[in-house]
């Protein structure tokens, strides 16, 4: 393919008014909506940077110098009024299509913050008890939608240009450096971690599944849990083929789906059996003050790990198209507030029905290996084996969200150093490599899936307490306003509980002799 330098200009005819200016393919021949211009005698017409480029203004102007403008005018149009962009987003999986729209926001979103993390919650619990297990959750919930509604407000917080990515809007605050190693380890291990943990669960849920199904009719030589491993990554590296984050609206409509209805299902089955016998819903208690310490930490580290899709929050609204007329915040935010409704009536009925139905007996993997453990005998095959079924469709479909910001971080680099787009072989080389580094880390550290509390705490900045100090640092509120302490109060406090939930779960790993398992099927 050859190369075009960046500076070259493309010829583009000119157009008469009220018909859009041709658009220009992306490397997958995605095209950004463009909108189509007020009719002359339309008293909706307003000014725009671009309307004193008129064919009226055009005509006694030289055919090259018309052309030069023209195509400033398309530029102007296609990157909404002066918006700034770099050339490379066009490449790139996060920002190569600009289509995206409060739908696709609301299926991300929903996708992203729904999932495997919800069904620890009421292991949680059994530590907290019911009173501060509810208060903490709660307080979790409101603290990390205001965070959210920060982000989406911060995407385009300096005129002219936009915060495609968690890591690019942490450099703006906090300068290119300090930015760089604040925010890449918690994203790019909460991304990467989160994706070797679907591995992990979908693999032991698939291999759960088949158990179910085939009940005494099992062959004698059954596949082992790595090879169930291999099948779900193998599945996942075939959906991660789709290109950009536009494509698997799709896949996040499933997911979204999916982690709904299995979630109603898990509590409702759960709820709707007899309890076991001598369950307690007093807090567990361990043998030191100490201990028990650790445990809360622990216990509140997994509940911030439930809400852990803040790092794609820019990149969702970076699919979106945006004007000074039509911000891209608006229909994010609209889909934002409808995803994070049906989050909350997954999490909560799940929490507190979960911890109703097993109190202190709950199993450390969940409601899954709760069901499975003392309900084998008592629910349908057929009802377990389409929840178990589910949760694996809810994985693969998560898989490929929390993955697309580490491809678009490896294609950044390929373009960066050859300044050319990605081939399909080498966008899918990168994504097969991937895909089976996370298979490798999953077989090397198993327990991983466990360890939601010491994920919960490193990567828990990210959500809590980082957004706070960007809207302080790039809003600038007057200082010790209200408004100036509130936001570094907040995102202080956000850095003391993830030193304080880290090491509840560094303390939860040593405590269990790194055995732990997220299921343990009888």
């Amino acid at each position: 393919m050859e190369e075009r330098p960046e500076t070259e200009l493309i010829s583009i005819p000119a157009t008469p008014r009220g018909v859009s200016t041709p658009e220009i393919l992306t490397p997958t021949g995605q095209r950004s909506p463009r909108p189509v211009a007020p009719a002359k005698d339309s008293k909706s017409a307003t000014w725009t940077p671009s309307s004193f480029i008129s064919p009226r203004f055009l005509s006694p102007i030289g055919t090259p110098m018309k052309r030069v403008l023209i195509n400033m005018k398309g530029y102007l149009e296609e990157v909404g009024h002066l918006t700034k962009l770099n050339p490379q987003d066009a490449w790139l999986p996060i920002t190569e299509s600009r289509n995206g729209n409060a739908h696709y926001a609301a299926f991300h979103n929903l996708n992203a913050g729904v999932g495997f993390q919800a069904l620890v919650l009421p292991v949680a619990f059994s530590f907290l008890g019911w009173g501060w297990g509810i208060f903490s959750l709660t307080i979790a919930y409101f603290w990390q939608l205001y965070t959210l509604w920060i982000l989406v407000q911060l995407h385009e917080a300096v005129p002219g240009k936009r915060y495609n990515r968690y890591i690019e809007l942490a450099q703006a605050a906090f300068g290119e450096k300090l930015g760089v190693w604040l925010a890449l380890f918690p994203t790019v291990y909460l991304s990467a971690g989160t994706a070797t943990a679907l591995i992990l669960v979908g693999g032991q849920t698939m291999k759960l599944f088949f158990q179910i199904v085939c009940g005494p009719l099992c062959s004698s030589n059954p596949l082992t849990t790595v090879e169930w491993y291999l099948v779900f990554t193998s599945l996942c590296i075939v959906l991660s083929q789709l290109p950009n984050l536009n494509s698997i609206a799709g896949l996040s409509l499933v997911g979204a789906v999916t982690a709904i209805t299995y979630s109603t299902m898990v509590w409702v089955l759960s709820v709707s059996q007899t309890r076991p016998a001598q369950i307690s819903y007093q807090p567990i208690s361990l043998p030191s003050v100490g201990a028990s310490v650790f445990s809360v930490f622990n216990a509140l580290g997994i509940i911030a790990f439930t809400f852990r899709g803040h790092n794609l929050v820019l990149e969702i609204q970076a699919t979106m198209p945006s004007t000074f007329k039509n911000p891209a915040h608006v229909p994010m935010w609209k889909g934002a507030k409808v995803a994070y409704f049906f989050i909350a009536m997954c999490l909560f009925p799940i929490a507190i029905g979960g911890y109703w139905a097993y109190g202190n007996l709950m199993p450390s993997g969940g409601m899954l290996t709760a069901l499975y453990e003392f309900h084998i005998h008592d629910i349908s095959r057929g009802l377990l084996a389409m929840t178990f079924l589910l949760v694996v469709f809810n994985c693969l479909s998560s898989f490929q969200i929390y993955s697309m910001p580490v491809f678009d971080s490896f294609e950044a680099s390929y373009t960066s150093r050859t300044n050319r787009p990605c081939s399909i072989w080498v966008r899918s080389g990168f994504r097969v490599f991937y895909g089976f580094l996370n298979l490798l880390i999953g077989v090397a550290f198993p327990f991983l899936s466990s360890l939601a509390g010491l994920l919960g705490g490193l990567t828990l900045p990210v959500t809590f307490a980082y957004p706070c100090f960007m809207w302080v640092l790039l809003k600038q509120p007057p200082k010790y306003s209200f408004n100036w302490y509130f936001h570094w109060i907040l995102g202080w406090l956000g850095i003391a509980f993830s030193v304080a939930f880290t090491m509840g779960g560094i303390w939860s790993i040593i405590n269990n002799g790194l055995k732990l398992k997220f299921f343990r099927p009888s």
